[in-house]
């Protein structure tokens, strides 16, 4: 058996990666809320305790289909929603578990309000910082 070379090895691991494993919303509600005071700012937050099946996700390449809103289309930042914007987090008609915080790898992109779209990324459970929301998806991108 013939030999790759070895500076082949890296370009063969960044041409095949490794397809997200596809999540559902319904599995990222496996979370329960309590409303805890936050010192600091003398406030209530929602603070989640994340269930096994929402655990095992941890640091996981998943993929998710929703519906995006921009948050501040200049600095880049959207969300990906398990419901369009009439009924999502941000407008009381759902939880806080309906929502994902996208950190894009490629910055400067431009989406529309409810454009429905499959984004992938390597998911991160916040429990503690309330200057994000509770599932951040890093390196995020676009898949369709």
């Amino acid at each position: 058996m013939k030999k790759l070379p070895i500076l082949l090895i890296p370009f063969l691991a960044f041409t095949f990666r490794a397809e997200p494993m596809q999540i559902s919303w319904k599995r990222l509600t496996d979370v329960q809320f309590t409303r805890k005071l936050n010192k600091e700012l003398g406030m209530h937050f929602l603070y989640p305790a994340f269930g096994p099946s929402v655990n095992a996700l941890q640091g996981k390449e998943i993929s998710i289909r929703g519906y995006m809103i921009p948050v501040d289309e200049n600095d880049n930042i959207y969300v990906i929603s398990a419901k369009p914007m009439a009924a999502c987090f941000f407008c009381g008609g759902a939880g806080p578990e309906s929502i994902m915080e996208l950190q894009f790898r490629k910055k400067k992109q431009h989406f529309r309000t409810d454009e429905v779209l499959t984004v992938r990324g390597r998911l991160v459970l916040n429990a503690s910082d309330i200057d994000h929301l509770n599932y951040i998806l890093k390196d995020a991108e676009v898949i369709d």
